[in-house]
């Protein structure tokens, strides 16, 4: 998974390291959430959630790194956690749903649209044939952003405060060697 490992640069000109997460990641990732916002948080867990810890913190840093993947990104200067992503493939690797959270003063700086674009790169070389996103309804800037990169919603059945966002994917061939050069 080496290959995964990069710096991306936001519109804003900001610079980012991301990598997938690793094992001992989990103090790393206990102190990002205690930087994101309670509201980002129900975002991200679709329910009410005070503190990230145990047994969530381990399904978040002790994945397969195939049908399941989670990504840090990292700031240079600090070394801190500021969001992460992660991809939940079904067993068929057809569908990944994708979710990503980001520290509340990191935000509005472009890190999740090249988060969003990693992954989505990612699960295109997996051969996955459909990202989708879970929001509720009044994550506003997430549902634009998803939006904005080619994502199409749809209302959820029975769940009037959730949208399914989803995206078409055309697997390209050789992206998983194109990543390693």
């Amino acid at each position: 998974m080496a290959q995964w490992e990069t710096d991306l640069t936001t519109r804003t000109g900001f610079r980012f390291h991301v990598r997938p997460v690793a094992p001992g990641d989990e103090a790393a990732l206990q102190a990002f959430f205690g930087h994101v916002s309670p509201e980002d948080l129900r975002f991200r867990f679709l329910s009410t959630v005070k503190q990230v810890c145990g047994d969530r913190l381990r399904e978040m840093t002790e994945v397969d790194h195939h049908r399941t993947e989670s990504f840090v990104a990292i700031d240079p200067r600090s070394g801190d956690v500021i969001a992460t992503a992660m991809l939940a493939c079904d067993d068929a690797m057809a569908v990944g749903e994708v979710a990503i959270s980001i520290r509340q003063d990191f935000k509005s700086r472009g890190v999740s649209w090249e988060l969003l674009g990693h992954v989505t790169r990612f699960a295109q070389a997996q051969g996955v044939e459909r990202l989708q996103s879970i929001e509720d309804r009044s994550n506003l800037s997430a549902i634009q952003l998803e939006r904005e990169m080619g994502f199409a919603s749809r209302a959820v059945a029975g769940e009037p405060t959730l949208v399914v966002l989803e995206k078409q994917l055309r697997p390209q061939a050789g992206a998983l060697n194109a990543q390693q050069s």
